[in-house]
């Protein structure tokens, strides 16, 4: 199927369903920016005419970028005629010897450059940040987590993700998890660091998701990570019992920014 016809049929059903008109061109699995940049830009070429584009997001990594793709990025605007282009950036942690653990391939030092450069050239940047990664020592802490999101707000960022870490099958972490060297978060843990993360975000950054939904049948641990319905309540308990909200100890001590305001009106 191609990208148009891939198009078509989700912009039909999502339609009828949500009753909207405008959507947003995601290109999300892999590394979006991997590759020749004429590739890359033949790939992007095939947005083109999309009936009711309005914006356009690419996932990728930091390691995968240079100014002439993000230069290709930041023409999309025009080329494609969208108001919003946005770059998703795994980060996933700030600490290089876990980045190292994990193979990533980058490190944080990488993941500033990329997201400066970015936002010096227009786009929105999104942040993923995983809480409970394999680390040299076991696992990173929910005081991982948040040192994460400190450097993420320091950064020009527009936005965040918010990953709990869960097992899937047949990853290596399956394999740590299987012979006892590494143990996903408890909920509790990633609901405590969770929420002191938002609280020293900016008032300005958009909070995009607050944990992972992992697909059917690949989750192995842990089990809580499989109930989305549970997660989102906790969270909304957790937020709620410790009076807890979006920068509180980042410029909004006051009271949660107009962003939480589900009846705010966007300037």
């Amino acid at each position: 199927m191609t990208l148009a016809e891939q198009w078509d049929h989700w912009r039909e059903r999502l339609a009828k369903r949500y009753k909207v008109r405008l959507f947003m061109a995601y290109l999300q699995s892999y590394s979006n920016t991997y590759g020749p940049l004429e590739r890359i830009r033949t790939v992007l070429d095939e947005l083109h005419g999309l009936p009711s584009l309005c914006a356009i997001s690419i996932g990728t990594r930091p390691d995968c970028l240079d100014q002439q793709k993000i230069d290709l990025l930041a023409d999309l605007r025009e080329r494609h005629g969208v108001g919003l282009v946005t770059l998703e950036l795994g980060l996933q942690s700030s600490r290089d010897d876990t980045l190292r653990h994990i193979n990533r391939g980058h490190t944080a030092a990488d993941f500033e450059t990329a997201a400066r450069m970015a936002a010096d050239a227009g786009l929105n940047v999104v942040a993923h940040a995983v809480g409970g990664l394999p680390a040299p020592e076991g696992r990173e802490t929910a005081d991982d987590l948040v040192a994460t999101t400190r450097f993420t707000a320091s950064l020009p960022v527009h936005g965040i993700k918010f990953h709990n870490l869960y097992v899937c099958k047949g990853t290596t972490v399956a394999r740590w998890w299987r012979d006892g060297t590494y143990e996903p978060m408890s909920r509790d843990e990633y609901l405590d660091g969770l929420g002191r993360s938002l609280e020293i975000l900016r008032p300005d950054m958009v909070v995009h998701r607050l944990h992972g939904d992992p697909a059917h049948d690949e989750l192995l641990a842990p089990d809580w990570a499989g109930d989305r319905n549970a997660t989102l309540n906790a969270v909304r308990a957790h937020l709620e019992t410790h009076e807890i909200w979006q920068a509180k100890r980042n410029g909004a001590q006051s009271g949660p920014p107009s962003t939480w305001d589900p009846n705010a009106k966007e300037a």
